[in-house]
């Protein structure tokens, strides 16, 4: 996105704050295309099988986001931030209500050769990394962003130190720790 773009966003957001009721009919075009990135990337990592959309994910992403009462967005960089949180929020629903007794407790229907049936647990870890998430935003504000940016949100190294205004570098020194503490926190599960 060019720097002007960059500068568009702060100042719609800004509008739409102040009480423009036309700023998130300006803002939608000029920040679609990214939020889709992020969306298809995030779901592309997810097990086979998942049903929603990248273009469902940005909508109900976006409609959150414009749901939401006296929400302060200070800048682009934080609009990014608040919309992965939403895009969290989402795939955890989701994840949950797919666990649900409803919906077989998290179980799925595997067909043997001699009609038997097989309840097999799913290989969602959507639940188990959100709980660890949970466990590190605690300990480590920073680390839990960059877990919420990197893998709920599909952001590249370099998009995430965008938002975070950090260095890519920095970034990197944080996700090589942040992938052996999940590794270890989701071993213990």
């Amino acid at each position: 996105m060019a720097v002007s773009s960059k500068s568009a966003v702060t100042q719609i957001l800004h509008a739409a704050q102040a009480g423009d009721g036309e700023a998130a009919a300006r803002l939608l075009p000029l920040v679609y295309g990214e939020l889709r990135k992020l969306a298809r990337q995030r779901l592309a990592r997810l097990p086979p099988g998942q049903t929603l959309q990248p273009t469902a994910l940005v909508h109900e992403a976006y409609l959150r986001l414009l749901g939401k009462p006296n929400l302060e967005i200070e800048d682009r960089r934080h609009f990014f931030f608040v919309a992965a949180r939403a895009m969290r929020d989402i795939l955890v629903e989701r994840a949950r209500q797919k666990a649900g007794p409803k919906r077989g407790g998290g179980r799925r229907r595997v067909e043997l050769t001699e009609t038997v049936a097989l309840q097999e647990p799913l290989p969602d870890g959507v639940l188990a990394v959100n709980e660890a998430v949970h466990e590190l935003e605690q300990e480590d504000a920073l680390k839990g962003r960059i877990v919420e940016l990197r893998y709920f949100a599909g952001m590249t190294m370099q998009e995430t130190a965008d938002v975070l205004n950090l260095s890519e570098r920095t970034v990197h020194r944080h996700w090589r720790f942040i992938k052996a503490w999940l590794k270890s926190r989701l071993e213990k599960s």
